[in-house]
């Protein structure tokens, strides 16, 4: 395993999550837009990771793989899409509104402030995580360094 693939993989879900917390920034700042550029009530965003690839396999990480090692150390995480959620928002009643239809009805967004903030807070989380799994692998590169400088 390569020095810095903890640092590496680490580098990727900080990229992912500041995306995260960069839509879900956006679904706070439209709860409330009832017409966007589409027609409609704003729909809430939410962003699809999946794993990232793994890399041909280096000459160690094939000797380990043939005598039995485990193999099972992560690559990072990348975003592939920003979604949009396609449920309805909630209906009001507003007739007066620019935004009604002919019943008077307006379609509200379909955004949770609640769970759009505890989104946030775990994204900020998984960010803080992430900056202290960077922080643990510099350390260890340093003392490496401090042990082979003797």
């Amino acid at each position: 395993m390569g020095m810095f693939m903890g640092i590496d993989s680490a580098a990727s879900g900080l990229t992912a999550e500041r995306l995260r917390m960069d839509v879900i920034s956006n679904n706070i700042a439209n709860a409330n837009t009832t017409r966007t550029e589409n027609g409609g009530a704003y729909h809430r965003r939410y962003v699809v990771f999946t794993p990232r690839e793994r890399q041909p396999l280096s000459f160690e990480q094939t000797l380990m793989k043939a005598v039995g090692a485990r193999q099972n150390t992560g690559e990072g995480v990348r975003a592939v899409a920003i979604a949009e959620d396609p449920e309805q928002g909630p209906l009001v009643y507003d007739p007066g509104h620019p935004d009604a239809n002919a019943e008077g009805y307006v379609e509200k967004p379909n955004v949770n402030i609640v769970a759009e903030m505890v989104d946030m807070i775990t994204a900020h989380r998984a960010y803080e995580a992430n900056t202290t799994t960077i922080n643990a692998a510099k350390s260890m590169v340093m003392k490496a360094l401090e042990i082979g400088g003797r």
